[in-house]
């Protein structure tokens, strides 16, 4: 008997490596929901749709597989717009699955409906109406659209009445993955070669793509080889581990930093760009270098951004980019002042870790608390800036977050997602109190999973970081500030346990406890307003 169409998606998901899907049920989503669970794709309730999808993410960083979100029709996938987007931006491969009225009625039946292609289509990767006849191929095409080249969501709109059909066609899964291409032997890569050859200060930047690739080992060992220090985007903290005195951090949004990162790019001889994705970066990373600059770009798709031009660029697997450009050439010594050193302790010393009591505090605290092996989640606002800059990660992935995006409401379902699928890892999401308070009922999504997870709060009653910019653009102060939430009294209402803290020692005692109550705790840290001055 022939596979139906949702069965056929649901068989090619789990052969993808996909064990958890999350979403909101619907009518027309019912089908879909029954053939995943049927294959062993567990499908797990949340609060929202948006939520929903950073969960899915979230498990996609521990294991590699797309994340699967589920919007029924209409205001289902009017919900997930916010996800989707930052999906694409964000480069997360994700299989967006939802449902749609027949084709019999899409012309005469108009409640809840909308074009569901055409709000996601620019948002994603694809975006696909599945049928009878398309369905094995549109299932295969789906995951291997959102899982290569640079990842990103894919959207699989699929009519009510023909989830439940018999797929046409022998099912395709499980196609050998692409080769990973190489810089074509030539004048450009020869002209790498030498400049490299002859570098006295080489420097390697890296992003999500160098992630992506799983190129951490081959940056690690190009860098220790060529003394080339190391700047990551956000999102590529911990590819060598960061108390490495070759890694000088991450960059993108803080100007602060970018005061010592940026000169020291200039003085450079020679940039290697190594899954250099500047989606990330803030306006002063366009252009940061001269156009005479030695600068290499490998990157895995074109560079049609602009955000920077390289004099040279391979479109290349990162890792073989590498090993193209280094073959043959020694290494000399490289960095023989003192000004990789002098600038990697000035960036220590503009964090403000020894405060007394603040989000630096915070920050300080609770890194020197938490294991080696953490894996933290932060949230949008100035608390993340912050964070990128000031918390040591020690593997890839160590810290979660929408860097390209940017969007709030993030922090929580990460890390439940990543929670989820590594529960006895210490995750601890990081938080500012407005972003927190967006997506409240994903607490019940803890205690209904009963993942242990602790959430710090960081709480000032303002969006800091736009009070700090309209204050910089001498504006008046315009909603930007709030009342207090008892945030603690929440956690205990929904199931988890809540606290408040306003020093270090009461901040210690909290996370130490968090770390063996059997629910999430919250830990609400009360801060000055204007704490962020002088930080980011």
């Amino acid at each position: 008997m022939s596979s139906t169409v949702a069965e056929t998606i649901a068989r090619r998901l789990f052969a993808a490596g996909c064990r958890y899907a999350f979403g909101i049920p619907g009518g027309e989503v019912l089908a879909l929901m029954d053939a995943l669970k049927r294959h062993r794709i567990e499908v797990i309730l949340t609060k929202h749709e948006n939520c929903a999808g950073f969960m899915g993410e979230g498990i996609h960083h521990f294991d590699g597989a797309p994340a699967v979100l589920i919007a029924t029709i209409g205001p289902g996938l009017a919900n997930a717009v916010n996800v989707i987007a930052n999906a694409h931006q964000d480069r997360v491969p994700m299989i967006v699955l939802t449902g749609c009225v027949s084709a019999a009625h899409e012309h005469s039946y108009t409640h809840q409906v909308f074009d569901h292609l055409a709000l996601i289509k620019p948002i994603s990767k694809q975006a696909f109406r599945v049928g009878t006849a398309n369905a094995v191929d549109v299932a295969d095409k789906a995951v291997a659209i959102a899982t290569t080249g640079r990842p990103g969501p894919v959207l699989l709109d699929v009519p009510v009445d023909v989830q439940t059909e018999p797929a046409l066609g022998p099912e395709r899964i499980n196609r050998p993955a692409p080769s990973r291409l190489a810089p074509a032997p030539g004048g450009d890569l020869e002209a790498v070669r030498k400049w490299l050859k002859f570098a006295e200060r080489p420097l390697v930047i890296a992003g999500v793509d160098a992630l992506n690739q799983e190129a951490e080992t081959a940056i690690s060992s190009f860098c220790h080889t060529y003394n080339a220090p190391l700047i990551t985007t956000y999102k590529g903290k911990g590819i060598i581990p960061e108390d490495d005195p070759l890694v000088l951090g991450g960059a993108g949004l803080s100007p602060r930093i970018d005061a010592h990162l940026l000169p020291l790019v200039r003085k450079a001889d020679c940039v290697v760009l190594a899954g250099y994705d500047p989606i990330e970066m803030r306006t002063g990373w366009q252009h940061p270098w001269g156009s005479n600059s030695r600068v290499v770009e490998l990157t895995p798709e074109p560079n049609t951004h602009y955000m920077h031009i390289a004099p040279i660029t391979f479109v290349c697997d990162i890792a073989a980019g590498l090993a193209a450009i280094s073959e043959e050439v020694e290494p000399r010594k490289t960095w023989t002042d003192a000004l990789l050193s002098d600038t990697k302790a000035a960036i220590h010393g503009s964090h403000g870790l020894s405060e007394n009591w603040g989000p630096a505090a915070i920050v300080d605290e609770c890194r020197k608390l938490l294991p080696r092996e953490t894996i933290i989640t932060a949230d949008s606002g100035a608390h993340r800036i912050l964070l990128s800059q000031a918390w040591e990660c020690y593997e890839s992935r160590g810290m979660l977050q929408s860097s390209a995006l940017c969007t709030m409401g993030c922090a929580v379902p990460l890390a439940l997602g990543r929670k989820l699928a590594e529960p006895d890892r210490p995750v601890v999401a990081f938080v500012g109190d407005a972003g927190f308070e967006m997506f409240l009922g994903e607490l019940a999504t803890a205690r209904d999973l009963k993942l242990k997870v602790p959430i710090v709060v960081f709480v000032d009653e303002s969006l800091a970081l736009i009070e700090l910019k309209q204050r910089g653009s001498q504006m008046g102060n315009l909603a930007v500030d709030f009342e207090a939430t008892d945030f603690p009294a929440i956690a205990r209402a929904l199931g988890g346990h809540g606290t408040w803290c306003d020093n270090r020692t009461e901040l210690r005692g909290a996370l130490t406890a968090a770390l063996t109550r059997e629910t999430f705790t919250v830990i609400a840290a009360r801060i000055n307003r204007k704490s962020y001055d002088g930080r980011i």
